[in-house]
């Protein structure tokens, strides 16, 4: 293995250590090291020479710029996870292996160079840079409207009656259960996964003066998304986290168990956590812990708006390879941000922000720029009054309760205070 992450010198570490003793959760590890653990430094950079020198000597050149151009990029690219898989530091992450999350690590800051010269170019020419990924792109896309009619039964359609509410079973219900499920992972709280998926039903209602995608009838907003699908992938989704948290991790080398049975079950388990650390944000404790809350709470909406607002702005239809596989993506990216983000709030030894967590806000921010150029007519649409009076009124009670809680309260009230933080701890 190659190196730590930004807040320990050693693994395994005594914070991570501390949390799981907290949960009486039980990991043990014989200390295996096979070939698959080992560093191969030296191979991978063998093998990459003989490429080259292939590519150099061997192969016939062709004269097709265009063509020259995609391979150099392609090899530079390649260069640069190669590099980055075996000499980059572990981040928190040993799971299915340190070398996949060091690749995810590469990859995001491919990622956030390929949206940085985006940044640079027009809207025009960005869509026909995606043109190079699939020929079927750079072509406007008519957006869907889910509003309309909200009658879940319509007596005057005779052949499909309830047509409604089946339109608007589409690809999202499925993303949406699923992808709820899969954020609880890594967000692992009721209460901030709840207030997240309140926030953004209540996000789409004020923006859909802005894309038509997120006009939607209210039962298709409260009871379609956030009961059903959003309600029962969060819920799912604490089920997982408490198996995890209570389920003991006893790790075996391979070759170290007997039967047959026994090491399908390994390999299987080799893609399940090394162990599990319990997210407990506590967000009213402190000052500190209440904005990291907000913050992370907007980087969470403006990754999840970016994902509607780019794919309306760079003509990307929904179902395409580009607009799931950059939800895949920003979901890996995201655990282990999010992992080092609580790690940072919570462990009083780390000063330091993750690595995956620095290129992650730089992703977010980096999107939200290429929306804001490509389509700031659009972006920058006013609020309807109403809408803009509720967040006017929000907005005021937030400011106004975090002063008379954490400014005020304690220079009144300082052993009532007190009291309360204690019990919280």
């Amino acid at each position: 293995m190659s190196g730590t992450n930004a807040c320990q010198t050693k693994y395994p570490k005594e914070w991570e250590n501390s949390k799981i003793k907290s949960k009486n959760q039980t990991v043990s590890d014989d200390g295996t090291q096979s070939f698959f653990w080992r560093a191969h430094t030296f191979t991978v950079l063998i093998i990459m020479i003989v490429v080259l020198v292939y590519e150099c000597l061997v192969e016939q050149q062709v004269q097709d710029q265009s063509y020259n151009i995609k391979r150099g990029l392609i090899a530079c690219a390649s260069f640069f996870v190669l590099f980055g898989v075996t000499q980059t530091p572990d981040g928190p992450f040993i799971r299915p292996h340190p070398a996949f999350w060091r690749l995810i690590l590469c990859l995001s800051v491919l990622y956030e160079i390929a949206l940085i010269y985006i940044l640079f170019q027009s809207v025009d020419d960005a869509r026909q840079l995606l043109t190079h990924l699939d020929a079927n792109l750079g072509k406007p896309l008519p957006e869907k409207d889910y509003g309309g009619s909200c009658k879940i039964y319509d007596p005057d359609n005779l052949e499909s009656p309830f047509h409604n509410f089946w339109d608007k079973m589409d690809g999202f219900v499925p993303t949406h259960f699923f992808g709820w499920w899969l954020k609880t992972l890594i967000l692992r709280d009721y209460w901030l996964c709840n207030v997240m998926s309140i926030g953004f039903e209540l996000l789409e209602y004020s923006l859909q003066h802005q894309l038509p995608n997120f006009s939607e009838c209210w039962w298709d907003h409260w009871i379609l998304d956030f009961l059903v699908c959003n309600g029962l992938g969060i819920y799912l989704g604490m089920k997982t986290c408490e198996y995890f948290e209570m389920k003991p991790y006893n790790w075996r080398g391979l070759w170290n168990i007997p039967t047959f049975k026994g090491k399908i079950k390994r390999i299987v388990t080799q893609f399940s956590p090394y162990s599990w650390v319990s997210y407990e944000w506590r967000p009213t404790s402190s000052l500190k812990r209440w904005l990291f809350m907000i913050v992370l709470i907007v980087l969470f909406f403006m990754a999840e708006l970016a994902t509607f607002y780019l794919k309306f702005i760079l003509w990307i239809p929904p179902p395409h390879f580009l607009c799931l596989g950059r939800l895949i993506f920003m979901w890996l990216v995201g655990a282990v941000a999010m992992r080092e983000s609580f790690e940072y709030l919570d462990n009083t030894l780390c000063k330091k922000m993750g690595t995956q967590t620095w290129v992650c806000i730089a992703i977010i921010m980096t999107e939200l720029l290429i929306c804001l150029k490509f389509d700031w007519e659009t972006v920058t649409k006013p609020f309807p009054p109403e809408v803009a009076f509720w967040w006017y009124i929000f907005l005021s009670a937030l400011v106004t309760w975090t002063i008379g809680q954490f400014l005020i309260r304690p220079y009144f009230w300082p052993q009532e205070a007190g009291q309360v933080e204690k019990k919280k701890e």
